[in-house]
């Protein structure tokens, strides 16, 4: 069994980008993910403006297959990747296509073979800022990923960890690897070149008025309650 797969890097992203044949937008560079779901066909109207459709016998993604909940379009692996069983490094490439500058991103995991859903959150969201809004190279990795809180595995467990950017635009891309939980020994090692953060891609907090005192948070509500005046009596000036 592998223990990740598909070590992509950009000057392969380049190639095919500039090749016009990829309209997606991520991919899971560690510990792999199911599959090529770079895939973009068809037309919105022959789907009838839905993300998928079955046309001529195959099916259609206008929108590309990153759309698709759960796992971007993708069937379960059969081919597992081993990950220990402590947790264990995420590492992703988010800037496959334009419109992700910024993106939250969060990190699931579903039990079982085929999960019944991937509802067991790892980490709290956190977003991501790139350089540009058009498609930009860079890595990000997180080296230690926990398992969710309260839940316990066994070696020969298998899973499915879920990764989900959702875009500035609001839009949510999917992408999984289905992973058999093992030793750390019996894992692929975690190194530089399998686990980097790119110097083009940085961080930032995601937190709730909860976190600020309750002054300025009194003061946030109050102008948020008032925003909807201000903008109406700006438009009545404005006619």
């Amino acid at each position: 069994m592998r223990c990740w797969e598909s070590r992509l890097r950009w000057g392969v992203v380049l190639a095919v980008l500039c090749a016009g044949l990829v309209d997606a937008h991520s991919v899971l560079v560690y510990p792999g993910y199911r599959g090529n779901n770079l895939i973009s066909n068809g037309t919105v109207e022959e789907a009838d403006g839905l993300g998928q459709a079955w046309i001529n016998d195959s099916y259609i993604w206008p929108y590309g297959m990153q759309w698709m909940y759960p796992c971007g379009g993708m069937p379960t692996s059969t081919n597992r990747t081993k990950w220990p069983t402590q947790g264990g490094a995420i590492s992703l490439q988010p800037g496959w296509f334009q419109g992700h500058k910024t993106a939250f991103v969060y990190f699931n995991l579903g039990l079982g073979t085929i999960p019944p859903n991937m509802s067991h959150v790892m980490l709290p969201p956190f977003q991501i800022v790139g350089p540009t809004n058009n498609p930009y190279p860079g890595t990000f990795c997180l080296p230690q990923v926990p398992l969710p809180a309260n839940i316990s595995v066994n070696v020969g467990d298998n899973a499915t960890i879920q990764v989900i950017m959702a875009a500035q635009h609001g839009a949510a891309l999917y992408n999984c690897v289905d992973i058999e939980f093992a030793l750390p020994q019996d894992c692929e090692e975690v190194t530089t070149d399998n686990c980097f953060n790119s110097s083009d891609i940085t961080f930032a907090q995601v937190f709730t008025t909860g976190n600020l005192a309750p002054s300025l948070r009194s003061s946030m509500l109050t102008g948020f309650t008032f925003l909807p005046l201000i903008i109406s009596g700006l438009l009545g000036f404005l006619v």
